[in-house]
């Protein structure tokens, strides 16, 4: 008898699910229906007796996906399949050693620690040792344990080259100890500690893998190197593996994940069978079109051309704005007309590659009373760093502001501790005044603690630079003077935080252009005023119709009727850091098919040719993608060239007619500078006859040069 949910099944997904006795890869296109296939699969296999439920070990990569699954599975089979192992890499490795618990040296009831807790333990670890968080902070010491443990190393097992990681590495063989005498496991130790175990326990090792005899992966382009490397040790050589991936969609890299681990599966379980599953059931062919023509320049891939039966659909709008705020205007007015005829503002999604983008996009939502949602992060003036970097501006301007104080006295750290403050709180009810003013009673006195009479100089300090200075000015000086600049500069994880820095300086350059007043305490008075309400208002509520504004990493598994994707620029998407890392390039190029294959219906590529950029107003060349869409598939919207941006002082624009292929230094192309040395193409401006050129060096950071004299050699 044949599955009703069989019937719903094209040939290549058919072909999947009734695969017989062996191992496969299934090449899985956006909205193909790899999720389906994957249900179905193991529907068959039960439904056809060839496996129990309990001899299937299912793994997917989000929790969600795993009850989706389970319920899929359990409607197509009209019973609940007891006994499947369902669910993340964490989450079975968690089950696995609960059930094994004193072979792997751990307490019956041992704690996970999420990335918080251990944080928290690692700086309970460093008080201990005496670490000096200037020195070595704890983040640091969390991404070098978090590190080694996804490449399999225990501290014993990681080789240091200079003293600075040798104490980092010392610190991580104690907090090993740390937790071992605890009785907790951090993410990391979870798998690790599985993979130890059946690595040392051949009786373990055996049974599991001659109970799991089908081993089914979702989402098989993120795996790491660890997890391939565990999946390996249960399949074992007799089992069968059936992944589901899609290596053009591997955009998680800075994760650990190894896209390589494709071509090593079919190496090392003799894979014949590739099923490429090309039909895509989400978009209209022109967007599918763009997406197979921009991602086939990718060297490093297995190769497949996604299609769709539901017709060519409009042509994809390509939109040339003068600056990001006139791109935002654009957006905003397409999104106003598409709402009038009725779509739902929660079908519409702007993307974009970095996070600082967001600002003025909200900016334009706010103003125009449009609900919007930042899928999977906050608010531009609701992050962390964005509050911080006010908050000492709100101190200088209000020392009253008991709330500032609290949130920056200790930020960056400055080892002041919770004794201390909770004496500043007495002091302050005491006396009836501010914290402020509580720790300027204090100030140097005998028993004043060295970390608050270092904030109030360094509040004063602050306040002399910014004397004169405009707004933008003096936010800048508060970022770099209150050392949360560098502070995540020297975080692993901290380019997206310096980069909503550095957006904060564009903000108060954009508000002090539209300020009318000429007192300068009531500007500032009035911008922190400003970046309260844009906080505070247009916050959507749950299941509010709500625009949906997001990075292109955070919509991988989403789609949407209208995508908008912004900031279509050499050194935004691609990345300028992507230009000088291995590899990088084509993982750009992948987050932008990635972004592409998100829109059912209609798809926007906007760019601008001049954008403010940490206050000033830099000068972009449009994105190498946009090259490498064919004409007949899009639609361009120029705009008239504005006169001003040619006035004295200020680059040319770099003109149409001027193709990247003149240029005499590919972008990405190594040059050697005789001053600054060794480095790397980034992009142009200005035309052929005045042409500069944008560098990263090595050792020199990135510079413009003048064409004509910078005398570069390609390397």
């Amino acid at each position: 008898m044949q599955l009703d949910y069989l019937k719903d099944l094209n040939e290549k997904q058919s072909e999947a699910v009734q695969l017989q006795n062996e191992s496969a890869l299934i090449l899985a296109g956006a909205g193909s229906g790899k999720t389906k296939v994957l249900t179905s699969r193991i529907s068959w296999l039960i439904h056809n007796q060839i496996v129990s439920p309990n001899g299937i070990l299912a793994v997917t990569f989000t929790n969600k996906a795993a009850n989706e699954m389970l319920s899929r599975i359990s409607l197509q089979l009209g019973m609940n399949p007891r006994g499947m192992w369902v669910g993340t890499f964490h989450g079975l490795c968690n089950r696995f050693l609960r059930l094994h618990y004193k072979e792997a040296s751990l307490p019956q009831t041992f704690q996970i620690l999420d990335s918080s807790d251990q944080l928290s333990a690692i700086k309970r670890l460093c008080k201990i040792l005496q670490i000096d968080p200037d020195k070595i902070s704890p983040k640091e010491i969390q991404y070098h344990i978090n590190g080694s443990k996804e490449n399999g190393m225990r501290a014993k097992d990681v080789k240091t080259y200079d003293a600075h990681t040798q104490k980092i590495n010392e610190i991580y063989l104690e907090y090993e100890k740390q937790c071992q005498r605890e009785g907790v496991a951090d993410f990391g130790e979870l798998l690790l500690r599985s993979y130890e175990l059946l690595i040392s326990n051949e009786t373990l090792r055996t049974h599991y893998q001659n109970r799991f005899n089908h081993v089914l992966v979702d989402e098989f382009q993120d795996t790491s190197e660890l997890q391939y490397r565990w999946l390996k040790l249960l399949t074992g050589k007799n089992n069968i593996i059936f992944a589901v991936g899609d290596d053009d969609q591997s955009i998680y890299a800075f994760r650990g994940a190894n896209v390589g681990n494709m071509q090593s599966l079919q190496h090392d379980f003799n894979i014949e069978k590739v099923i490429k599953l090309e039909q895509n059931y989400r978009s209209k062919n022109n967007i599918l079109s763009a997406a197979n023509e921009i991602i086939k320049n990718n060297e490093k891939r297995l190769g497949k051309d996604l299609w769709t039966a539901s017709g060519d659909g409009d042509p994809i709008k390509v939109f040339r704005a003068l600056s990001d705020s006139d791109e935002a205007q654009y957006i905003l007015d397409e999104i106003k007309m598409w709402h009038r005829k009725g779509k739902s503002y929660q079908n519409i999604a702007i993307l974009y590659r970095s996070n600082a983008q967001s600002r003025i996009l909200e900016h334009s939502m706010v103003s125009n009373n449009i609900p919007y949602r930042v899928y999977g992060g906050l608010r531009f003036f609701e992050r962390a760093e964005v509050k911080h970097a006010l908050a000492y501006l709100r101190l200088i301007a209000n020392k009253q502001d008991d709330n500032a104080f609290l949130r920056i006295v200790n930020f960056p750290t400055r080892g002041i501790g919770n004794r201390s403050l909770e004496s500043l709180q007495d002091i302050s009810k005491i006396n009836n005044t501010s914290l402020w003013e509580a720790a300027k009673s204090s100030y140097k006195t005998p028993t004043s603690e060295k970390g608050i009479s270092y904030f109030i100089d360094l509040i004063r300090k602050i306040e002399d630079e910014i004397q004169g200075l405009t707004l933008a000015e003096s936010m800048d000086v508060v970022i770099n003077f209150s050392g949360l600049k560098n502070h995540y500069m020297n975080d692993k994880d901290g380019q997206d935080r310096v980069s909503n820095l550095e957006e904060l300086v564009s903000a108060a350059t954009t508000f002090s252009e539209n300020f009318n007043g000429e007192d300068k305490n009531l500007e500032l008075t009035e911008f922190l005023n400003y970046t309260s309400l844009e906080s505070g208002e247009l916050q959507a509520k749950a299941n509010q119709d709500a625009l949906q504004l997001m990075t292109i990493h955070s919509a991988k598994g989403l789609e949407f009727d209208v995508v908008f994707i912004t900031g279509l620029e050499e050194g935004l998407c691609p990345h300028e850091q992507s230009l000088i890392e291995a590899d990088g390039l084509e993982e750009e190029r992948r987050l932008m098919y990635v972004a592409v294959t998100r829109a059912r219906e209609n798809l926007y590529l906007t760019y601008a040719q001049s954008r403010l950029m940490y206050g000033q107003t830099q000068y972009n060349l449009s994105s190498r993608f946009l090259d490498e869409i064919p004409e007949n598939l899009i639609k361009k919207i120029n705009v008239i060239e504005n006169p001003q941006i040619k006035q004295f002082n200020q680059p040319k624009q770099v003109t149409q007619s001027f193709s990247h292929s003149e240029y005499p230094y590919k972008i990405g192309s190594q040059v050697l500078h005789k001053k600054f040395g060794n480095g790397v193409v980034l992009s142009y401006e200005g035309s052929s006859n005045d042409l500069r050129v944008q560098v990263q060096f090595a050792d020199a950071g990135t510079k413009w040069l003048a064409l004509e004299f910078a005398k570069l050699e390609k390397l």
